[in-house]
């Protein structure tokens, strides 16, 4: 029912806007994404929860969300428990409280990743416990999308961590409380806590003795 009733305040909804920005539509507009938001609550088990718009999931079952975490439109979570490579895994993808996972953000587990509380995004991070294969020869020469898929070791981000567009956190890697990841880096290795990291690999830019 849920399904139907969503179809049709989005038709509705659409056809208004376009012909006036009436606060009908605004109203059947917000009364679609109160549904929608509500809809992934539900997958997630957690009812505050903010979604903002159309997300991807995969392996809900394997994913916690905190209380009043909000997560903004085109993000990708995903736990895989099945490979296309065959492979079989036991993922666990933990988000804490109040966190903000910013536009287009892709999280993806084969193995293990925990995001403290109070976690803000910009657009487009990356998190990521895995990789399509290793760099060995043999590995090189086959079909990416057939090469087993591995990990490096968990990825554990503590408290208060920010991170900035476009940057890519990779397997293996433990950020600490209160660090900052600049846009567009690669973190590679450990972040100590309240730390500055930018660059490709990430380097440190400062840090406050605690």
């Amino acid at each position: 029912m849920n399904y139907i009733r969503k179809n049709i305040l989005e038709a509705v909804g659409r056809l208004l806007s376009s012909w006036d920005k009436t606060w009908l539509a605004n109203h059947f507009r917000g009364a679609h994404a109160k549904i929608q938001s509500t809809r992934y609550a539900y997958r997630f088990g957690n009812p505050t929860i903010t979604v903002c718009g159309e997300i991807s999931t995969l392996g809900e079952d394997c994913i916690k969300v905190g209380d009043r975490t909000r997560i903004e439109r085109g993000c990708i979570i995903t736990a895989w428990k099945r490979t296309p490579d065959g492979g079989e895994h036991t993922p666990s993808i933990e988000i804490g409280a109040g966190c903000c996972i910013g536009e287009y953000n892709h999280i993806t587990a084969v193995n293990k990743i925990v995001i403290g509380d109070n976690l803000l995004t910009g657009r487009w991070v990356t998190i990521t416990d895995n990789n399509h294969g290793d760099t060995l020869y043999e590995t090189l020469q086959m079909d990416p999308c057939v090469r087993p898929v591995v990990s490096k070791g968990p990825v554990v981000i503590g408290k208060n961590v920010w991170i900035g567009d476009k940057a890519t956190v990779l397997s293996g890697v433990s950020i600490g409380d209160g660090a900052v990841i600049a846009a567009n880096s690669v973190v590679t290795k450990d972040v100590a806590p309240y730390t500055v990291v930018a660059g490709v690999p990430a380097r440190v830019i400062k840090k406050f003795d605690i």
